[in-house]
């Protein structure tokens, strides 16, 4: 009785395989094929391979590897809230390109015949005039898809970017731990992110705006980026008691998991072209979007200047009144 074939399987073109992370796979049989998928836990890439036996000699292995993040469908959904008929130009922008390019084709043919037909040479002029026409209306409405499409891109990336901030974690107290996201319609955050001796720096020049910062909800998520925790003093005063309470109010929050926050804010650098070691603030809409940021310490005036109150006769009024978004 014949030994039953053993299959073997060749790995190939996946110059992006880094063997010395960590990652978590799964495959899939379809139609007679196995595909593999690997998701690694450090980075952000996936790897795709897909198998195909053979009756003889080795099986193929094809592997495309990316780096870019997907879009999740809530980003896509909130672009198109966004931006309602960008779809619409788009699909029109590409008709109008498919139509020139048809009667540019078109007229290709007739200025051929043209040239090669001495009795047709009087319809010359008129054909390189419908070409030329057709050639600019293609340019056109192009440059037009082109630019609709990387500002899609661009309000995607930024709307995955609000959504991967929206998921991290912060301390609420020792029993709670929320993501940003449950933060929104009550409060309006400002993320700090430096080293320990920025915080306490920001911490003490915001005492003097604190009350009016607590009536404009805002919360501040301090970040230390080298690793220590700042530590905050507050004055035991009976007669400074509700003041105190305000600043603790105001400073409660932590955030956690910190390779994620630091992964977060590394990025948001690098796009900014900020440098990695520089103290960076960032402030928030009550909505959880993203209304200014900036290098160095947070300006607590201006916030105290532009924000509306969360509570009294402007309260319902005001409410967007939170700056445009970035």
């Amino acid at each position: 009785m014949a030994a039953a074939a053993q299959p073997s399987y060749s790995l190939i073109g996946c110059p992006s395989l880094n063997l010395d992370k960590k990652c978590l796979g799964f495959s899939r049989h379809l139609n007679n094929c196995r595909k593999f998928a690997f998701f690694f836990s450090n980075v952000d890439q996936r790897l795709l391979c897909k198998v195909q036996p053979r009756r003889l000699g080795p099986s193929l292995i094809t592997c495309f590897a990316s780096n870019k993040p997907e879009i999740s469908s809530t980003a896509k959904i909130r672009s198109e809230v966004l931006s309602p008929f960008r779809s619409v130009r788009m699909f029109f922008y590409l008709a109008f390109v498919a139509s020139g390019a048809l009667g540019g084709l078109i007229a290709t043919t007739q200025l051929i015949a043209a040239l090669s037909n001495p009795s047709r040479a009087a319809e010359v002029p008129d054909i390189l005039k419908g070409l030329g026409i057709d050639i600019g209306a293609v340019s056109v409405f192009a440059l037009l898809y082109y630019r609709e499409n990387t500002a899609k891109n661009a309000q995607l990336a930024k709307l995955s970017r609000e959504e991967s901030l929206s998921n991290l974690r912060i301390r609420v107290d020792e029993k709670r731990i929320l993501p940003v996201s449950a933060f929104r319609g009550i409060a309006r955050l400002v993320i700090l992110a430096g080293p320990a001796s920025f915080i306490a720096d920001s911490f003490k020049s915001s005492e003097p705006f604190t009350d009016r910062l607590v009536e404009r909800g805002v919360l501040v998520v301090p970040f230390a980026t080298d690793g220590n925790s700042p530590s905050f003093e507050f004055e035991d005063s009976e007669e400074l008691k509700e003041i105190i309470a305000k600043r603790k109010r105001l400073w409660q929050l932590a955030p956690v998991y910190a390779t994620e926050w630091s992964e977060w804010l590394a990025e948001q650098k690098k796009l900014a072209g900020v440098s990695p070691e520089s103290p960076v603030y960032l402030s928030l809409r009550m909505d959880g979007r993203v209304r200014g940021s900036g290098v160095g310490y947070p300006p607590w005036n201006a916030f105290v200047a532009q924000l509306p109150p969360v509570k009294g006769m402007w309260s319902g009024l005001l409410d967007g009144m939170d700056g445009r978004v970035l």
